[in-house]
């Protein structure tokens, strides 16, 4: 079977496809690609029209928000993804963005670049904001949810959750009761129709003074031109891994002191990165025996 992939996936499990005709980041441009059965992306957008032959497309990474399923059910062709091996890691940026913005760890480190550690102890004292015994909010119990909450009870943090199907387990809120009583809000939901725009202008107006949110999950989820208006005027601060339009940030963003950005590195550790590339091959390979895909969508 052709396989193609937009790029080489990192680790040693990408050599096992050695044996098969793979070709790597060859798939641009606007004509059919008539010889590929078999795709690998990382939640890029396909053109199936561009792939008659198309069986599978094995996604590298967990989200698969760009991928259009219904298509692919209309056309018989199979999606994987890497879900549970990158739980660790994303759940530890989590935690890092939440005491990087709590703690203002990014201003810290400009003002000793800067030289300017002297000026900002004299101007008073440089504040920040604990995490440990605050009140943490996770939307989206799941796997990378649950992890989270797992180590925030490490840092003797309340931990609260909302889910779309409440749980019966103690610490669900609603939603709106959630924002208004957390001092943290991080979001792990999937990016689907019921959850683009989940967080809306008037939910971000709970979010008590001084409250931070972390977005791991998807920019979608968030009313980006709201929350960038309630982080230009300083009432809450922010840790963003993610954003709508990526690679692109809002300018307005980029200069505040209450928002830590990073370029959707979640999941971007040796390790995890390397065990992802294992489940890909895992489902190529399983594929081309005629095996039942270990980690279908």
């Amino acid at each position: 079977m052709r396989v193609l992939a937009t790029r080489r996936l990192p680790g040693e499990a990408w050599d096992e496809l050695g044996e098969v005709d793979v070709g790597v980041g060859d798939g641009d441009g606007d004509g059919a690609r008539d010889d590929v059965e078999i795709l690998i992306v990382a939640n890029e957008r396909v053109d199936l029209d561009r792939f008659p032959a198309l069986r599978l497309i094995a996604n590298y990474g967990v989200g698969y928000d760009q991928i259009d399923l219904d298509a692919c059910r209309a056309r018989g062709i199979a999606v994987s993804n890497t879900p549970g091996v990158l739980d660790a890691a994303t759940a530890d940026l989590a935690l890092a963005l939440m005491l990087a913005a709590r703690r203002r760890v990014v201003e810290g480190d400009a003002l000793v670049r800067a030289g300017a550690w002297g000026s900002a102890w004299s101007a008073g004292p440089f504040l920040g904001r604990e995490i440990s015994g605050a009140t943490l909010g996770i939307v989206g119990l799941g796997r990378i949810g649950s992890a989270v909450a797992r180590r925030a009870r490490g840092f003797d943090m309340r931990v609260l959750h909302h889910r779309r199907t409440p749980d019966g387990e103690p610490g669900f809120r609603e939603l709106d009761d959630l924002l208004r009583e957390c001092d943290i809000v991080s979001l792990h939901t999937p990016l689907t129709p019921a959850t683009t725009g989940l967080i809306t202008r008037e939910r971000l107006a709970l979010l008590r003074d001084g409250a931070t949110l972390v977005n791991t999950a998807r920019g979608a989820v968030v009313d980006e031109d709201a929350l960038v208006e309630e982080l230009v005027s300083g009432r809450i601060g922010a840790g963003l891994d993610v954003f709508v339009h990526e690679p692109h940030v809002p300018e307005s963003l980029r200069d505040l002191p209450n928002v830590v950005l990073t370029p959707h590195i979640a999941s971007a550790t040796v390790e995890t990165r390397g065990a992802m590339t294992r489940v890909v091959v895992d489902n190529v390979l399983a594929f081309r025996r005629g095996d039942p895909l270990p980690t279908p969508v």
